[in-house]
């Protein structure tokens, strides 16, 4: 049989797996780099002050915007490049630190065990993130700043459910233990 020549989502996907849901956190996480930016364009008027010209205004503005793009890009590389993608075999987390760091991690999603959500404070609140704990066989994966964690953790919920795993439910193995150390 002539090997699928398919387009992968990313990298490291799997020629037989596909992409049910991807996210990203919320645009809040790039806050610093648009406070930077903001000031870099406000210090950038300060020749306008020294020499109360247009050229001046201008020339530092523009100056002020092309340092601002320098100073936040960092925060944006942070946000686009941090993806997390559930497919029909597992939860992966894409997390860039720094500009030249990646990590990446995945677990299978027969080793889910929850998925809850919490929105604390008024600012999550307000701006409609928050975050999503995964609960595993191996520890929680702790993801904050998610935009409208309820409907992720729903759509991740359904995933799992529509691919076996029972949310709530017990795995068979901790069933037998607990049933064992009754006797």
């Amino acid at each position: 049989m002539p090997k699928q020549n398919k387009k992968l989502a990313f990298k490291d996907q799997y020629e037989d797996e596909e992409v049910l849901y991807a996210f990203r956190k919320h645009p809040v996480v790039m806050r610093k780099g648009l406070i930077l930016f903001m000031i870099a364009i406000l210090l950038g008027t300060i020749p306008s002050f020294i020499k109360p010209e247009l050229s001046y205004f201008y020339g530092g503005l523009a100056a002020g915007f092309i340092v601002g793009i320098i100073v936040a890009f960092p925060s944006w590389i942070y946000w686009y490049f941090t993806v997390y993608i559930a497919t029909d075999q597992r939860f992966i987390q894409i997390t860039q630190k720094g500009m030249f760091t990646k990590s990446f991690a995945d677990i299978g999603l027969n080793h889910v065990q929850s998925v809850n959500y919490q929105v604390v404070g008024i600012q999550e609140t307000l701006l409609g993130f928050g975050t999503i704990i995964i609960q595993t066989y191996l520890g929680e994966i702790v993801i904050n700043d998610v935009h409208h964690p309820a409907a992720v953790s729903k759509e991740l919920a359904i995933i799992l459910r529509d691919h076996g795993t029972v949310i709530g439910q017990p795995d068979e193995r901790a069933q037998k233990t607990s049933h064992e150390k009754s006797r």
